[in-house]
């Protein structure tokens, strides 16, 4: 073998490296081509691809090789045929089970007047939603979801996880424990199952952006966790192609978290009207029984109870829950339409803080008599409740002023 102009002769080489001597690696900054028959897309192009190269006695290797096993284990529930009948079964079986649980609190004809009862508000929250809906544009498959997801699911986590921690509040701090239960872990419970449902129907407009050519970043994690001078982060968001404008603008993606937040609540209004109507007739009837068995004439004065708690919640206050859960899917439009770094990351916590807050002051308002709820209703929930109407015309006047455009 002839020697190097050098003089000195070169060291055999296996011939996996005399084949990656042969062909230098891409130049900084250049993409190479995949593999034959590596898709780009998806979770199994993160599998592949992290698995070519690797050494076959390497505890990554078996991980690659388990995790398409798993992935096409789960393929069939990426299907909207597939999971949407999931969720469809998860839901009615939340909803067998919160009507078993308000039964056991109202008995039978308790949970047939409490529904009834609780229903007849319902019509009209609806349909101030569906007015705002004409600036949101929400699908009804969403709307539908939402209003089961706040009917069944939400009131099942609730009433759970309220009972538990009304134990343990009032085990630990007695007396004080129940206020703190009412004022502040009711609301934070049941705010955050309610919201729960918002996340998963708004959270993928996050995919609207792209950072690099080849892995999906959206405008959500962009605005939360690139720092400045990060190379990944792009000086400007990229313009639709073709020039096309975005497919929501910022107006209609706040009403559609507002319909979202208020057709949630509107469900879990129902399902908690029926449940405090229920125990509101129950008691009265047995009250009612008692006054026939010591020899009292009844009369339409034994339901008292009942007509109160029908007047307070659903005459007085049927956008209560609506206007709350409204607080918090504006914050989370906010955090994923805003292109103000400071906006994205204060608008989620600061709409589900005042849903909370808001929701705790109401809950209060119950504990100090009639004159303190008056004044609470008057001069928080009215001026909220207003808000919010002017907040729905702003929108609507919004959709009325921009040309109609693609999306």
């Amino acid at each position: 073998m002839s020697s190097p102009p050098g003089g000195k002769a070169s060291p055999s080489l296996p011939v996996g490296a005399a084949a990656m001597a042969a062909d230098p690696p891409p130049p900084t900054g250049a993409r190479s081509f995949p593999e034959p028959g590596v898709h780009r897309s998806g979770v199994l192009s993160r599998v592949r691809l992290s698995a070519v190269g690797r050494i076959p006695g390497q505890r990554g290797a078996r991980v690659a090789r388990v995790a398409p096993s798993l992935v096409r284990r789960l393929r069939p529930l990426r299907r909207p045929a597939v999971s949407s009948a999931v969720v469809a079964m998860a839901l009615a079986g939340s909803g067998v089970l919160i009507l078993h649980l308000v039964q056991r609190q109202t008995g039978t004809a308790g949970l047939l007047v409490g529904l009834g009862l609780a229903l007849l508000p319902l019509p009209f929250v609806l349909g101030s939603l569906a007015w705002l809906n004409q600036t949101a544009r929400v699908p009804i498959r969403h709307t539908l979801f939402c209003l089961a997801w706040g009917a069944c699911a939400a009131t099942t986590v609730a009433i759970m996880a309220n009972g538990w921690a009304s134990d343990f509040l009032i085990a630990h701090r007695g007396a004080r424990g129940e206020t703190w239960g009412s004022e502040f872990a009711t609301p934070l419970i049941e705010e955050v199952a309610k919201g729960s449902a918002l996340l998963m129907l708004l959270l993928p407009l996050r995919r609207r952006h792209r950072c690099e050519p080849d892995r999906p970043c959206g405008r959500l994690r962009r605005l939360l966790w690139h720092r400045h001078g990060d190379p990944e982060r792009p000086l400007a968001f990229r313009p639709a192609p073709g020039g096309r404008r975005r497919a929501r603008s910022r107006p209609r993606t706040l009403a559609a978290g507002a319909v979202l937040g208020g057709v949630t609540a509107s469900g879990f209004a129902f399902t908690e009207n029926a449940l405090y109507l229920g125990r509101a007739f129950t008691a009265d009837r047995q009250a009612r029984l008692d006054a026939i068995g010591l020899g009292r004439t009844p009369s339409l004065r034994d339901f008292d109870g009942t007509v109160h708690t029908f007047v307070l919640r659903a005459l007085l206050s049927p956008f209560a829950h609506p206007l709350f859960t409204a607080l918090t899917g504006i914050g989370l439009a906010v955090t994923l339409t805003t292109g103000r770094r400071w906006a994205a990351r204060l608008g989620a916590p600061a709409g589900l803080l005042l849903a909370m807050g808001l929701h705790g002051v109401w809950n209060a308002a119950a504990g100090l008599g009639t004159d303190g709820f008056l004044l609470v209703y008057g001069l928080v929930m009215v001026p909220c409740f207003a808000a919010l109407v002017c907040f729905a015309v702003w929108a609507q006047t919004r959709r009325t002023r921009q040309p109609t455009g693609p999306g």
